[in-house]
């Protein structure tokens, strides 16, 4: 005889044998949401009626602490079939998440980008990050707003080979990169657990099947749902921030937003005086970011692995967002000064805009690479920029309930 069980999403019956597929199926479309609110509604009403039906509820009389106990329990109710929901809409995107499709690199994007670092000519000194995997954009799928998302698959990418605490809790612990629908998935249950409130109304906590630009914010965020140590960098002109913070756009050390002020436009002329201080400002900012991209590799750099030009950090790769952009930063190359020069640095970038198969083959080849992976200093000439970058461990609950506000390291200049 076959038997009925219940639909975790939406409580409707359906054949055991069955079941799985039919609760896979909510994934398909975009009544995901309303079966959730659905499920949630019989839940709430079915609590209500069992209360209802309790002899005990009319028991005694009415006290104010009854009264409070009664709207705690209430509130210990909610609480209780909220978590028991995300639980099993995590349970079913763990299933149901695909993984995402990237082009193989024979000996690893990092081990060529090595040798190639290595062949140059000239006296420089590398940082570089360990494994990485390239994940493009496809303009069938997400040209034009989708590097967040594949700069986020990335650095997954690389937290999957390299942390095995990270591996245990990613995605599941699935041990894969999802495509893209289901990162957009994952980022809505960390909405739903309370991280980054302030980010999550601004897309009114709904990105599935939209396609919406993400930035560092959501990158931390995704990455902190699963107890990871993601951190914010925001580095920003003094007269940039003070202007922001007097019109109220945004605090100085909080980050809120994905794109919030790397969409700003001022098309209106600017007086030479302006020009030049942007000019010098566009400096400042330049070291400031050099600076710290430097020491954050070098301080996670490993002897072992060192050569006599390039030497491998254990650090993870870094997040990197621009007004209209975001990229994934592997490494910086500094050339040596010369007769009173400053050392020239290089950012070295992975860019979900090209196409895996044209670097593999410049890095392979040994030429134009320099094309697609070297950023000179002189490049960096936007207002503002933000890294976003994850440190070891997994966070303890008590950390949890911190990492769930989205707060960015400062760095002025």
């Amino acid at each position: 005889m076959e038997t009925i069980s219940s639909c975790p999403i939406c409580n409707i019956q359906v054949l055991t044998v069955e079941l799985e597929w039919h609760a896979n199926s909510h994934f398909d479309d975009d009544q995901l949401q309303r079966d959730m609110e659905l499920a949630h509604q019989m839940a709430l009403a079915e609590s209500s009626t069992d209360t209802m039906n309790d002899p005990k509820r009319y028991s005694g009389s009415f006290t104010s602490d009854s009264n409070t106990l009664g709207a705690s329990s209430s509130h210990s109710g909610y609480s209780r079939h909220h978590s028991e929901l995300l639980d099993e809409q995590i349970s079913c995107l763990v299933r149901a998440q695909i993984r995402s499709e990237v082009q193989e690199v024979e000996g690893g994007i990092m081990s060529l980008l090595k040798s190639c670092l290595e062949s140059e000519d000239g006296s420089s000194t590398c940082m570089i990050s360990c494994y990485i995997d390239h994940h493009q954009s496809l303009s069938s799928e997400d040209k034009g707003w989708g590097c967040g998302w594949r700069n986020i698959q990335m650095l997954s990418s690389h937290l999957l080979k390299q942390r095995p605490e990270a591996r245990e809790v990613l995605f599941g612990g699935s041990g894969f990169v999802p495509d893209i629908p289901s990162l957009q998935r994952w980022l809505e249950i960390a909405w739903d657990k309370n991280f980054d409130k302030i980010g999550s109304s601004h897309f009114h906590n709904e990105v599935y099947g939209a396609k919406k630009w993400i930035g560092a914010a959501e990158c931390a965020t995704l990455f902190r749902s699963f107890g990871l140590r993601a951190r914010v960098v925001d580095f920003d002109s003094t007269e940039s921030s003070d202007l922001q913070s007097k019109n109220g756009s945004r605090a100085a050390s909080q980050v809120r937003g994905p794109m919030d002020k790397f969409l700003t436009k001022n098309d209106s002329p600017k007086s030479s005086s302006e020009l030049c201080r942007e000019d010098a400002e566009s400096m400042r900012g330049q070291q400031a970011l050099v600076d710290w991209v430097w020491n954050y590799f070098a301080s996670g750099r490993s002897d072992r692995l060192a050569t006599q030009r390039v030497t491998v950090s254990n650090k993870t790769p870094l997040y990197f967002q621009h007004q209209g952009h975001s990229r994934t930063i592997v490494g910086i190359q500094k050339k040596m000064a010369h007769r009173g020069f400053h050392e020239q640095y290089s950012l070295l970038i992975l860019d979900p805009g090209h196409r895996t198969a044209e670097l593999e083959r410049s890095l392979r080849s040994k030429k134009g690479w320099q094309r697609l992976v070297k950023r000179g200093v002189h490049t960096l000439r936007k207002p503002q920029y933000q890294l976003c970058y994850v440190d070891p461990g997994i966070a303890t609950s008590e950390e949890m309930e911190q990492l769930k506000i989205i707060a960015g390291i400062l760095v002025r200049f």
